[in-house]
Parts: C-alpha cells; structure tokens; sequence
C-alpha cells in the first residue's frame, strides 16, 4: 500500500515551511535515514530523512513551494514490491496539492475551508482572511481546505514583491482565485480586506496605520517595497506578544572589569597552540558574561524561572541564550548548562553556534527554550540599552562597550575598564528586589573572575 510522506513538524510550534529542495526525485529509491528533502523554516533549513523503505512514486509538492502546513501531503512512495506506477496513479484520491505548489485547473473545485480558529495572542496583530470589506463586490479568495489561498504564480510573485498579504486580496478569477489582476488593484489599496479582528481574549492593539497610509506620505517612486520573510515576520510577532503581554521593568549596573580583560589577555596568551600557530581558544568578554549570568542564576535560583498562568517554574540549570544578528534578523541559540561548563568551552560552542546560525543550519532544539539570555551590542560602541525579554524567559542582559571611564576609588580619581549592563525582568516572575540580588550576583562574578572557578 503507498506510505504518504508528510509535510515535517520540525519544532513544536511548527505550522508551516517552506519545501526548499528535493534531494530524491520520482524513480528513485530510498532506505530509513536517507535525506530526502530539504526544509526551511523561519530559523534554519533541515534536512528531512526517509522513515520507510521504497521507491519515490509521485512528488506531490515541488521544490521552492512556500509556507506548506505542517502533515500535508508532500509525496508518495511505493513500498517494496509494490507497482510504482500504480501507487503514483492512485494520488488521484489522496488530498490535492496546495494551490502554491502548481496552478490549479479552473473548473477544479476546491474543498470547502474549515471554520478558522482564534489566532493566538502572538500574531493579533497580523492580517488574516477575513469578510470581504463593504466596498468589495469580488467573491472571497477560496481556499484548499488547509487555510491556503488558490492563486496563480504571477499573482503570488506580484504580491510577494510588493509585500501584500495573498489572503487579503479578494480574488476576481474562477472560484475566487486569486490572479495577477487582483494584485495589481491591491497596489492601490482597491479589492483589500479589512484585517481580522483580534480573537476573544487577545489583548487590545491600537490601530496602526495601514499600509496604503503609510505609502501615501512618501512619493512614488521613492522607496522600494522589500517583502517580509518568514523570520522577519516571526520577530516582530513574538516581540509584539512581549512588550504587550509581559510587564518589563529595567535594572542597571556599571561593572569594573579590569580584573577580568587582564585575566582574559593572561588566559588567551597561554592558550596551546597547534603545529600552525593557531591557538586552542580565544576567549571573549562576552564567553565569561555568559559564565557569569548563568552562576549568578544559581546563586539566585529564584530568579531563574518561567512564568506560566498555572505555576512557576523554576529551572535546575542555566541555559543562557544569546542573541546572534544574521541577515534578516537574529536568532538565539542556547548553551544548555551554561553554569556547568568552562568558559573555554562556552566560546568554543559560541563560535560553532554563530557560524551555523548564519548560515541558517541551526535545529530547533539549538535555539527553542533556556532560562535567559544575553544581548551584547558591546562591538558597535552601544554604551548602554534595555533588551526586549524573549519568552519564555523572565529576564535578559543588555551588555554594553567596555570603556575607560574615570571612577573614584578611595577619595582618588582612577582609570579603570568600565561596563554597563541592564537586566529586563518580567515583573509577574522576578520582583524588582529579587532582579536586583540576581544583578549584584552578576557584578561580583564579572568584577572578580576568579570566582568563576571556585
């Protein structure tokens, strides 16, 4: 019997990705482990590896199709002995394919869209389908039956350059389909639905301004629309949800770090060398930060928690994320165990971390969760700046540029290497006594290195 191959949840919070690569084509044979597509996702591309044995029957879902949800059909393979044709001509009855994979016959009737369910608080903000506005006679845009709009891929590429959302275009083709025309009116804000309203219980958002406001104060011609990506989208989502769901307070600290630059210069000059020259590690003042926020954590176990409406959990162990920029946006991937690990080992896997993150080969498992994290913008001479906390975290660290600062120091001016942190708390997690233990806790780890090891 033919095995379906389905579209991958590649992390718990998956809905949909992007079907970037198919890296088996029909004909082809495959065992248990073979990779036979890659998969992209707002954070990273997977591979995805075959779980039964056969042969590749019928590819339903061809390679550069965006946003496929998650358990669709995206295949079909024969098992062993099995009449290869045979199992690719009976896709006929399987689910058809998303509208974005392929054009759509015009007589094709589509399966009736299922009731849509409240969105979650996280993504209120963004535009959805909804009932056409009073102004608009064309019939709704249709969909597959998985929340996905039927249009052509003119229509999809127009509307993906000027940055419209396909699902509030209402669509003037057969069935509601969506057609190149459509977009060219959505340009100028005609046949746009309003957006959805934000779910029962979701918090209240102030109407901003839409996109055709925006547009109107500037001259045409004058700027150039770059569509968002799916990690783009992402961000602005979850930091939204933050700032409006968690109330941030803000903690500052200046920190003496001339014991830890000249550790950090003594540590890395006696650092093995290879038969190259090339030393074993190199630490940054950003390696120790971590060392240090994930041993004050410890030392304040209180404060390393989450925040959730049936209870408050309270972490065994410090996971400290750490914000990386990479093109497009940032991600955060986690050294698991922060407070356990030496400071040369926490830069090793930092530097692995950064490296992959930019190239986006990055796993879920790499960069979902932690306790906390940690946002340095020390390198572009930032001084000081408050951080947007990431849940489920209930605290970050803002850490700014080390600099000679003049301090007093026993009734005597002195240069000494100075740094700002800020620590954001979530107020319903860390109370403003208890983030002010965690950063003291932080401030005389940083100043006094040794402690690290002790």
């Amino acid at each position: 019997m033919p095995i379906n191959i389905l579209m991958p949840a590649l992390s718990p919070t998956m809905e949909k990705g992007n079907l970037a690569k198919w890296l088996k084509k029909e004909g082809d044979k495959v065992k248990s482990g073979d990779v036979i597509a890659e998969i992209e996702t707002d954070k990273a591309t997977m591979e995805v590896e075959a779980v039964d044995e056969g042969t590749i029957a019928k590819i339903l879902v061809p390679e550069g199709t965006q946003d496929v949800p998650v358990n669709d059909v995206i295949a079909v393979l024969a098992g062993d002995g099995e009449d290869v044709k045979a199992a690719g001509a009976g896709v006929a009855s399987a689910p058809p394919k998303p509208a974005a994979a392929a054009e759509a016959p015009a007589a094709a009737k589509p399966a009736p869209a299922p009731a849509p369910s409240p969105a979650p608080a996280a993504k209120a903000a963004a535009p959805a389908a909804a009932a056409p506005a009073p102004q608009a006679t064309a019939p709704a845009a249709q969909t597959n039956g998985h929340g996905r709009i039927f249009s052509s891929p003119l229509a999809r590429r127009l509307a993906k350059e000027a940055g419209i959302e396909l699902a509030r275009i209402n669509g003037s083709g057969p069935h509601g389909r969506v057609i190149a025309r459509d977009v060219e009116q959505a340009k100028s804000g005609k046949g746009l639905k309003a957006p959805a309203a934000a779910p029962a219980g979701a918090p209240a958002i102030a109407p901003g301004m839409s996109d055709k406001q925006i547009r109107a104060l500037y001259e045409d011609g004058s700027y150039e629309v770059i569509p968002h990506d799916g990690m783009r989208r992402t961000i602005a989502q979850r930091l939204t949800a933050s700032v409006q769901t968690i109330p941030h307070f803000y903690l500052t600290m200046d920190c003496n770090i001339d014991l830890l630059v000249k550790a950090r210069e003594e540590i890395n000059a006696a650092a093995p060398k290879d038969k190259d020259g090339k030393p074993a590690y190199k630490l940054s003042v950003n390696d120790f930060v971590i060392k240090a926020l994930a041993l004050a954590l410890q030392r304040i176990p209180n404060a390393n928690v989450s925040w959730t409406e049936a209870g408050m959990l309270k972490h065994r162990h410090s996971d400290v994320g750490v914000a990386v920029a990479m093109p497009g946006g940032l991600i955060t991937p986690i050294i698991r165990k922060a407070e356990t690990k030496p400071v040369s080992v926490i830069s090793a896997e930092m530097k692995d971390f950064a490296a992959r993150a930019r190239a986006r080969k990055l796993k879920p498992e790499e960069y979902q969760g932690g306790t906390t994290a940690v946002s340095n913008l020390g390198m572009y001479g930032i001084k000081d700046f408050t951080a947007v906390i990431n849940p489920p975290h209930a605290t970050i660290l803002a850490v700014g540029a080390s600099e000679e600062r003049a301090i007093v120091k026993s009734g005597k001016i002195e240069a000494a290497q100075m740094m700002s942190v800020t620590l954001s708390c979530d107020h319903r997690a860390v109370d403003g006594a208890l983030g002010a233990e965690l950063l003291g806790a932080f401030k005389k780890l940083i100043e006094n290195p040794v402690m690290m090891v002790v």
